[in-house]
């Protein structure tokens, strides 16, 4: 401030009146950059002192994150992205899923902008048909076209014997009443906490041929959602697929967190990301007591 004053002053009798303006707004600019004015309005405008000439950043408390809201009413069975998040028949897990590729770190950009590359069918997700059937692909049923109307509403949790995978004759023995559309089934699988390890294991437990066939035959189910990355046990994966996904009247929701919520009669609701073109997609589900 002071060096501007004498150059203004010796400005008198040196310079000519037609140059005071300018002198006058370097002045008003000196003046507001020592007070600091944001470089985007907006961000940073808060009512805190500067000290030293840098405004300072109030401390952020940690986010709570949590599976249950609501006072526990409202329950998120959905599994959290993270890069040791199994991947089918990957020992890799998922890296570099998430990469921000603008950031506002040292004021090099105005927002932060995040790029996400994994496959439709990673962590907990939807199949549509045309996952199995390539005619099914090319007609265009993708997971734009999979009913909201099955993908919410009351659905069943059960828990499955933990001896064996999903057959015609465990199925028969959970003795799920006619009527129920939507059926969660929770297996070894929970137990084992096979999503929270990053190598994909092929010893999970799954729907057998004979399991799905018996299931789409004897039941009025139209969502199945299982705990681990295939409703298809390793050994029949693909058959399984095809008996649920063949007529187009079953959604398949995989690798569901059912680690925290009680067996029982809940209202879901999944919605997948719309994604036309798909064959799948990840999805955000929850469970409401």
């Amino acid at each position: 401030m002071g060096s501007y004053a004498c150059l203004l002053c010796r400005s008198k009798h040196s310079v000519s009146m037609e140059l005071l303006p300018f002198f006058l707004l370097l002045l008003i600019g000196a003046t507001a950059v020592a007070y600091g004015e944001p470089a985007y309005p907006g961000y940073g405008a808060d009512d805190a002192e500067p000290r030293c000439g840098v405004k300072e950043v109030a401390a952020v408390p940690a986010p709570e994150r949590r599976e249950e809201f609501d006072g526990g009413r409202i329950l998120d069975i959905s599994h959290y992205y993270r890069e040791d998040m199994p991947a089918f028949e990957s020992a890799e897990g998922t890296p570099g899923f998430l990469r921000l590729a603008r950031s506002m770190r040292n004021g090099s950009d105005i927002a932060n902008f995040s790029e996400l590359r994994l496959t439709a069918h990673s962590g907990t997700h939807v199949d549509a048909p045309g996952h199995v059937f390539e005619h099914y692909y090319d007609a265009g049923f993708d997971v734009d076209t999979l009913d909201l109307a099955v993908l919410n509403g009351p659905a069943l949790l059960v828990d499955v014997p933990r001896d064996s995978n999903i057959t015609a004759d465990v199925l028969e023995s959970l003795h799920i009443p006619k009527g129920v559309r939507r059926v969660l089934f929770r297996t070894l699988n929970t137990d084992r906490k096979l999503m929270w390890k990053k190598e994909f294991d092929s010893s999970y437990v799954g729907f057998m041929e004979d399991g799905a066939q018996w299931l789409t035959d004897n039941t009025d189910i139209q969502l199945v959602g299982v705990d681990y990355l295939s409703v298809g046990a390793y050994e029949e994966c693909i058959p399984a697929h095809l008996v649920f996904l063949e007529k187009r009247e079953v959604i398949i929701v995989e690798a569901l967190n059912l680690e925290h919520v009680t067996a029982g009669i809940y209202t879901l609701h999944c919605l997948p990301l719309r994604l036309r073109g798909a064959e799948g997609s990840p999805a955000r589900c929850i469970l409401i007591k």
